[in-house]
C-alpha cells in the first residue's frame, strides 16, 4: 500500500483548518492509500528563521501574541486548544511532531508522495517553504491539492521570486479559487488546475456522521466570527428580534467573548458541525462557515471580513465558492475533487 504524507495547517486552533485536514485525510484513506498528516509544529526558532527568510511582515508576530492573550484570559479558548488535538487523535493519523524543515524531510523519507494543502497555505502574507514542499526527497513525488493564496493581488516581487522557485518538481498542482490559479500563472508561467476545499470531498451524510448532537433549548441563530466587526452582531441582533430566535455564538475573539450572548465555548470540530447542523440561522464570515453551512443545507448570512480595497482581503475564497456552487452545486465539486486526487495519486503514488 502507497504510503501518502500530508502537510497543511494544524495548530492554528482554527475549526476549519482541522476539519479540511481531517477531510483530506479520510478522502485519501478511503482510495486505499496509507495516508497521514505531518504533524508540523514549528519551535521559535524555525519560525524566526521564516520570518527573515521569506521577507514576511513582524507584524504576524503581533498577531500571534494577540490571540494568545485570547487564550490566556479566557477558559474556553483553553479548553479549544486541547478539544481541537484530541480530535486528530480520535480521527486521524498523524506523524510525530516535526519542530522544524530538518524533522520534516527525515519524516518525508518513508513516504511515496507527499500532498501539500488546503486552506490559506500558499497565501503570500504569511509565505512558509515548507507548505511548497522544500523539505521533500528527490524521488518523492509532490501534490498540491487545493492550497489557497486567499488574494487578488500580485504579491511583492522579492516573494514572487521565492514561489517560482518553490514550485519546481510538482507532480500535479491545483490552487483552490480561480483568481489564485491566474496569479500562480502570472508568477510561474504555469496554470494550475482549480479544486474545492477538501470538506466538499465528504458528502452530507458523512459530515453529520462525526457531528455531535446540536444545542439543547428553543431554536437558536448561531453565530461565528473570526473578524471584530461589531455591525456583525447588530445584524444577529435584527435576526433574532424579526424571528424569535435565540442567539448562541461560538467566540472566537475578545470580542465574541464579551458580546454577552449565550456562549458556546471550549467546544471541539464535532460539536462545531452539530451546532450549525442544528442552527436555524447561522451567521459568519468564515470561509468554512459559509462551506459548511452549505453543505448542511442551513440558511447562512455571510458577512464581508475584509474592505475590498484591502491589498490583504481574503474575500475572493468567498465569492469564488458562492460563484462555483451556482454553476455546480455541491455534488459536483465532490466529484470533481476526487476524481481529480484518484487520478493523480493513483499514477503519482501506484496506488488505488
Amino acid at each position: 500500500m502507497a504510503r501518502v504524507g500530508v502537510i497543511t495547517f494544524l495548530h492554528n486552533e482554527n475549526y476549519g483548518s482541522s476539519l479540511q485536514a481531517y477531510a483530506l485525510q479520510r478522502t485519501i484513506r478511503d482510495m486505499g492509500f496509507d495516508c497521514e498528516h505531518l504533524d508540523y509544529q514549528p519551535d521559535r526558532k524555525e519560525k524566526i528563521k521564516n520570518l527573515l527568510l521569506s521577507g514576511n511582515s513582524p507584524k504576524l508576530i503581533l498577531e500571534g501574541i494577540r490571540k494568545k492573550s485570547v487564550k490566556a484570559g479566557q477558559q474556553g479558548a483553553k479548553e479549544k486548544s486541547i478539544a481541537i488535538p484530541a480530535f486528530y487523535a480520535r480521527r486521524m493519523k498523524m506523524s510525530s511532531a516535526c519542530r522544524n524543515a530538518r524533522e520534516l524531510r527525515e519524516q518525508s523519507m518513508g513516504y511515496d508522495a507527499l500532498v501539500c494543502g488546503s486552506d490559506q497555505i500558499w497565501n503570500p502574507v504569511w509565505l512558509n517553504p515548507v507548505y511548497y514542499l522544500n523539505f521533500a526527497p528527490e524521488k518523492t513525488k509532490k501534490i498540491a491539492y487545493a492550497p489557497s493564496l486567499g488574494i487578488r493581488t500580485m504579491p511583492p516581487a522579492g516573494k514572487i521570486r521565492k514561489i517560482r522557485r518553490w514550485m519546481r518538481g510538482f507532480s500535479a498542482v491545483s490552487v483552490r479559487e480561480e483568481e489564485g490559479a491566474k496569479l500562480m500563472e502570472q508568477m510561474t508561467g504555469m496554470r494550475p488546475d482549480v479544486m474545492p476545499d477538501p470538506v466538499c470531498l465528504l458528502s452530507r451524510k458523512e459530515w453529520e456522521e462525526i457531528a455531535a448532537p446540536g444545542p439543547e433549548g428553543s431554536p437558536y441563530v448561531l453565530c461565528y466570527f473570526i473578524g471584530t466587526n461589531e455591525t456583525y452582531r447588530e445584524k444577529v441582533r435584527q435576526i433574532s428580534r424579526e424571528e424569535g430566535l435565540r442567539i448562541l455564538e461560538i467566540p472566537v475573539t475578545a470580542e465574541g467573548y464579551r458580546s454577552g450572548f449565550e456562549l458556546l465555548e471550549g467546544i471541539g470540530p464535532e460539536a462545531f458541525l452539530g451546532a450549525i447542523r442544528n442552527a436555524a440561522c447561522f451567521c459568519t464570515d468564515s470561509f468554512h462557515g459559509l462551506v459548511f453551512g452549505t453543505i448542511l443545507n442551513v440558511r447562512t448570512e455571510v458577512m464581508r471580513r475584509y474592505r475590498e480595497e484591502d491589498p490583504e482581503s481574503k474575500n475572493s475564497r468567498v465569492d469564488h465558492f458562492q460563484r462555483i456552487i451556482r454553476e455546480k452545486g455541491v455534488d459536483a465539486l465532490r466529484g470533481e475533487g476526487r476524481a481529480w486526487l484518484r487520478k493523480k495519486l493513483g499514477s503519482e503514488a501506484g496506488g488505488g
